[in-house]
Parts: structure tokens; C-alpha cells; sequence
């Protein structure tokens, strides 16, 4: 790749790690101080008399994982923790359309698309799904430079 097209990709691969390394990890400390949301409120019924344990407990289960997914994003698991924080996204949808909090459902989806470029983005810029791997040419890739 050239240093044209690398620096090009940097633009857009920035941005789009901080935003995908931060938002899970602050949204996981929330789930702790309850600052950002009522996260219980966004857990259908039904889930929450299921579990065996209380739904208080369960966020922060779930932050605990979005924390962890963040710090992958921001640190040597970019490509892995972003492909991590598009399926959580897309499973946080599902939660949300179940307990009927659409427009929520929306714009996560849409985010896990943000997610996805930025897995593809990283593999464009060779890295690989762990440190010190990067993108093996002539293996076929989601994400290959021709």
C-alpha cells in the first residue's frame, strides 16, 4: 500500500477507533455510576424474569464486556474488538426491538455498520485479527488491497 493511500485510510481509521474504542468503554463504566441512562429500562421483561440474577447485575455483566470490547478497540485488538463491538451492537438491537425501544434499535444497527468499516479499515492497513499478525497477501481477506 502506498504512503498516499495509508495516510488517506489514517483519516478515516482515527476517528472511527476512538469512537468505537470509547463509546463501549464510557457506556460500560456506566453501567456501574448510571450517569448516561436507565440501562435496566432498556431490558425486555421478559429477559429480566429469566435471569439468574438481578437485572442490576446483569449491566453490569454487560459492561464489564462493552469495557473490555473498548479497550480491544483502542489498544493491539483493533480489527478483532471492532468486528467484537458490530456484534454486540447488532445483539443489543435485538434487546432493544424486544423491550420496543426502536429508534435505540436504529441507530445501534447503524453503528455496528460504523463498526464493520472499521474492522474493514483495519484490515486495508494490514493488520490482522491479533498482534503481531498482519493481513497474509494472496489469502483471501474481507478486506484486501488489489
Amino acid at each position: 500500500m502506498s504512503e498516499q493511500q495509508n495516510n488517506a485510510l489514517s483519516s478515516i481509521y482515527l476517528p472511527l477507533r476512538l469512537a468505537y474504542g470509547l463509546v463501549p468503554l464510557l457506556a460500560g463504566l456506566d453501567k456501574f455510576v448510571g450517569i448516561l441512562a436507565d440501562w435496566e429500562a432498556y431490558l425486555p421483561r421478559f429477559a429480566a424474569d429469566i435471569l439468574p440474577v438481578t437485572p442490576a447485575m446483569f449491566m453490569m455483566i454487560v459492561g464489564v464486556v462493552e469495557i473490555v470490547a473498548g479497550l480491544a478497540v483502542l489498544t493491539v485488538l483493533t480489527r478483532l474488538g471492532a468486528y467484537i463491538v458490530m456484534a454486540w451492537l447488532v445483539l443489543i438491537s435485538v434487546a432493544v426491538v424486544l423491550s420496543g425501544h426502536y429508534d435505540i434499535a436504529v441507530r445501534d444497527l447503524v453503528m455496528a455498520i460504523g463498526a464493520y468499516v472499521l474492522g474493514q479499515v483495519a484490515g486495508l492497513r494490514g493488520e490482522g485479527w491479533l498482534p503481531g499478525t498482519t493481513v497474509n497477501e494472496g489469502v483471501p481477506t474481507h478486506a484486501t488491497t488489489t
